[in-house]
């Protein structure tokens, strides 16, 4: 008798998409991992997202207003065993999904981080992927994007309230519930595209609203840690990579000073 392989959920929350969702979902049906189920959670696009999002699959919803309530939603749409839930301007490596699921039986986890590499066009985007660089492996910065179903379920999914810090909030509530994370090795590429260094504090702003005012309240000592420059750029890392690309340091410190003052005012 065959092996059974068990079924994995794709959910990819979308709102006027169509630059990225393409190769987004070319990524993941293109998987080593066969056994998958793909969900799109548009939120009333106006461009052509769900002609797009209908080329890969017959499982595209209409549901907001929140990616987090999206997300919920396309996890009740679901079947899976497991539980990829991303981003629409998230490309996936072609073992992505099958290294989530061996990790996750193989350690017994609960839940699984995909590590982040950003990729974009221009010199700013290369800063955001020196930032981004800093992350790997801290956990209080990246979230686990892979789940047993159960454990989703178990404790209530995504917080509907939260917008700007909602992957923050499901990991802790994960620890808190002694669940256990693991973490993959393959990087994702997360696409910045072309960065307006100016006009991109705008998305910036909308999501920190709701981080400095309900997360942070919520949470106060993880939001401080994670608020923490040197929490986020640990002085080791930081003096070593600075030494190796000092004009990228200055400038990611730059990049980071305007998107604190923007999102404060």
């Amino acid at each position: 008798m065959a092996e059974k392989i068990p079924l994995v959920s794709v959910i990819i929350p979308t709102k006027n998409s169509a630059r990225t969702l393409e190769k987004c979902l070319e990524s993941i049906k293109n998987q080593s991992y066969k056994n998958i189920e793909l969900i799109v959670v548009d939120n009333n696009s106006t461009d052509n997202t769900k002609e797009i999002a209908e080329k890969f699959t017959d499982k595209v919803f209409n549901f907001g207003p929140e990616r987090s309530a999206q997300r919920n939603f396309g996890v009740k749409n679901s079947n899976g065993e497991y539980l990829l839930i991303h981003d629409s301007d998230i490309y996936f490596n072609v073992d992505s999904v099958k290294e989530c699921v061996e990790l996750i039986e193989k350690n017994n986890a609960d839940a699984i981080i995909l590590p982040e590499k950003s990729i974009g066009i221009g010199f700013w985007a290369k800063v955001k992927a020196f930032e981004r660089s800093f992350y790997i492996g801290n956990d209080l910065i990246e979230a686990p994007r892979f789940f047993r179903r159960k454990i989703y379920e178990d404790i209530g999914g995504y917080d509907e309230n939260l917008t700007g810090a909602d992957d923050w909030d499901l990991s802790i509530r994960i620890r808190q519930c002694g669940y256990k994370i693991s973490r993959v090795k393959i990087q994702v590429h997360h696409y910045e595209g072309k960065i307006d260094l100016f006009g991109s504090s705008k998305k910036k702003k909308y999501y920190a609203k709701d981080v400095f005012e309900k997360y942070a309240k919520k949470y106060p000592s993880e939001f401080k840690k994670q608020m923490s420059f040197f929490v986020r750029f640990p002085l080791k890392m930081f003096i070593k990579k600075g030494l190796t690309h000092p004009f990228l340091l200055c400038c990611m410190v730059f990049m980071k000073g305007l998107e604190y003052l923007n999102s404060k005012r």
